[in-house]
């Protein structure tokens, strides 16, 4: 363990990140899922099973960051998987089939195996101050991208 504490910035941050991200990727793909997949798969998890397509469009747009035509792709990856299906309810909307739930469990079940291993022995207190510190950033950023002027020839 590192014994002296670096000053808290984007280094930091991403270098965490990236660390604990190349662990769950390597435990989903055991599994044969991408991270965009799992992704999806608990955005779906997150809202009871069934969601509207376009709210699962925002959502999982929002939370990777990423453009909405590579999020259409994982869901049409995850439908044609059969892990996610048309809800009978509405066609708009998508659900988890059985399938889809099971792997949802088991590789929501390997993150917090992960993290938890990473975790361990860090005092509570300091899990909630750089939960803190981390969740005033991320709303920082997201305010800063919603309200930046759209780039030259966008």
């Amino acid at each position: 363990m590192t014994t002296t504490a670096p000053a808290l910035n984007a280094r930091v941050i991403a270098l965490a990140h990236h660390s604990a991200r190349a662990l769950l990727e390597d435990a989903l793909a055991r599994r044969g899922v991408t991270f965009h997949q799992s992704v999806t798969l608990r955005a779906v998890a997150v809202a009871g099973g069934s969601i509207g397509r376009e709210e699962l469009l925002a959502e999982v747009t929002g939370a990777l960051k990423a453009d909405g035509s590579l999020v259409r792709g994982v869901i049409e990856e995850l439908t044609a998987a059969e892990q996610l299906e048309e809800d009978p309810a509405g066609a708009s909307r998508v659900r988890l089939t059985a399938a889809g739930r099971e792997l949802y469990e088991l590789t929501a079940a390997e993150g917090a195996g992960i993290a938890s291993r990473l975790y361990a022995g860090i005092p509570a207190e300091d899990l909630a101050v750089a939960g803190r510190v981390l969740a005033l950033i991320t709303e920082r950023a997201n305010d800063e991208q919603a309200n930046a002027e759209p780039a030259a020839g966008a």
